[in-house]
């Protein structure tokens, strides 16, 4: 009797330890989906770790972030729920979000939770409650964000302090690479493991041929590289853990390169992730599943249902568990993006519907005067753009977008990814129109999205930039008050210790 009772607990603890599989996210930082060989980088030997993990995973032809900014996706994606429902629409702390984060719900399913890398930005408030924040290594020093071994070195701490905990890991890695600063060769310790010339590198279509372009893309994937030593580096941690079998490595970067007409838009290139899976005994290795969209805003719903957790009563995004099995998933045609602010709290919100033939994107923001606060106007590649514009009449347009946008815009992302051809006015595409108009509406009604009144009143131009400038408003007040309970929060001076 003894021993069968022995052998029903431990039929009962594998049965528990498969039911509920480790998670491994790994997130790279800023990286456009085609710097990756097997999603069609024209730059070979880039990403021969990723291309490893995308033979062994299950990837998504057709899978989006929900905005070209850090922290607005990277909350979205650990919230399940869509910027102007998660409060964090820009680079911000929310004290009291009023959801729950990804490691509340981890965390009572039983799981030892890790983060390493963008702390700050995965969560709407710190400190936050992961068991264990890996940018301290076991030594007691402080990680570089830049250095590849380390990476091995915190995943390896993760598990190993989760077996400690004898519970299964739910681990978030954000690689900082091939975020700014790039690799540049000059007293930079971290080098890559290979690095590129500027005669070697594709130009994106987006962007335009030049010496000085091509100098910072061969620095941008240079870093790419960097990337995927990282990305290595982890992954042969897990392999040496001996958990590799039990593990959901999921894979993708959090939006696009951080060149002009890439970071911080809702174009094709800014939103288009390297999504790929890895659930051993599950996914199809090498499969590629090109039928269905997918949004960052599923991720939380699809590893809930991964692990056996239950759902928060409010999501946005929904489970595509079934794709992981190779089932079919109906309503899966088109994905949602919305932008809202800056780094700087600039104000120009955006929203945008794509299909796999079609991205429309409205733009309130634009009234022909007020300039469009991007990320990249730091870039070399803008300020070549600026440069020779004032002789070039194709770049001088191209800057004008850059900096004006127009209210609305379409294109043919099946043969113009780059989105260089408006066709919002084109007689021949009017007819996709109405059907992408009422279904961007609907999802507004549905997730009671603040812009769905000036969205219903696109063609008045008066009620778009009463709207915007109400926005603006709101905007530097949060951000006049923040500055002013952060000058509030802080020590009193010691005239003292300042002499």
């Amino acid at each position: 009797m003894k021993k069968t009772l022995f052998f029903l607990c431990v039929m009962l603890a594998v049965s528990l330890s498969a039911a509920q599989p480790n998670i491994l996210l790994i997130t790279v930082d800023d990286m456009s989906c085609d710097s990756v060989g097997v999603f069609g980088c024209k730059l070979p030997g880039t990403t021969p770790n990723m291309d490893r993990l995308a033979a062994q995973s299950l990837r998504f032809a057709h899978a989006h972030v929900t905005v070209g900014n850090c922290m607005p996706c990277r909350n979205v994606l650990l919230s399940g729920l869509y910027s102007h429902n998660n409060k964090v629409e820009g680079f911000y702390q929310v004290k009291n979000p009023g959801w729950p984060h990804l490691v509340d719900l981890m965390k009572t399913a039983g799981y030892f939770t890790g983060i390493r890398g963008k702390v700050s930005h995965s969560a709407p408030f710190q400190p936050y409650a992961w068991d264990a924040n890996l940018d301290t290594l076991p030594d007691g020093t402080r990680a570089h964000k830049k250095d590849a071994a380390s990476f091995g070195t915190s995943t390896t701490d993760g598990i190993a302090r989760a077996k400690a905990a004898k519970k299964p890991f739910c681990l978030v890695v954000n690689i900082s690479d091939p975020h700014k600063p790039f690799w540049n060769g000059l007293k930079d310790p971290h080098v890559p493991s290979r690095t590129f010339k500027p005669r070697e590198v594709p130009v994106p279509g987006f962007l335009f041929d030049d010496p000085q372009v091509r100098a910072e893309l061969a620095l941008y994937y240079s870093s790419v590289r960097r990337a995927d030593d990282c990305v290595g580096k982890i992954l042969k941690a897990l392999a040496a853990s001996g958990e590799a079998k039990n593990t959901v490595v999921i894979f993708m970067s959090d939006h696009g390169m951080p060149l002009p007409f890439a970071k911080t838009q809702l174009y094709h290139h800014s939103t288009h992730t390297p999504l790929m899976i890895r659930w051993p005994g599950v996914t199809k290795a090498g499969a590629v599943d090109k039928a269905h969209m997918v949004s960052a805003v599923d991720f939380l719903p699809t590893v809930l249902d991964i692990v056996g957790a239950k759902h928060p009563k409010r999501l946005d995004g929904r489970s595509f568990l079934p794709l992981l099995h190779g089932k079919k998933q109906a309503d899966r045609e088109h994905i949602i993006k919305e932008y809202n602010e800056n780094a700087g709290a600039s104000r120009d919100p955006m929203r945008a519907i794509q299909t796999k033939r079609y991205l429309y994107l409205f733009n309130p923001w634009s009234n022909g005067k007020r300039v469009f606060a991007t990320a990249t106007t730091g870039t070399a590649t803008y300020r070549r753009l600026v440069a020779l514009a004032s002789s070039d009449k194709k770049l001088a347009a191209r800057l004008h977008l850059y900096k004006h946008r127009v209210p609305e815009e379409l294109y043919d992302v099946a043969n113009d990814p780059d989105c260089l051809v408006n066709l919002i006015a084109h007689p021949k595409h009017q007819a996709a129109l109405p059907a992408l108009h009422a279904e961007l509406e609907a999802w507004m009604k549905r997730t009671a999205d603040p812009m769905l009144e000036v969205f219903q009143k696109r063609a008045d131009a008066k009620f778009r930039e009463a709207y915007v400038q109400k926005a603006e408003k709101e905007a530097l007040e949060r951000r006049k008050n923040r500055r002013k309970n952060q000058n509030k929060n802080r020590p009193p001076r010691n005239p003292r210790k300042e002499k």
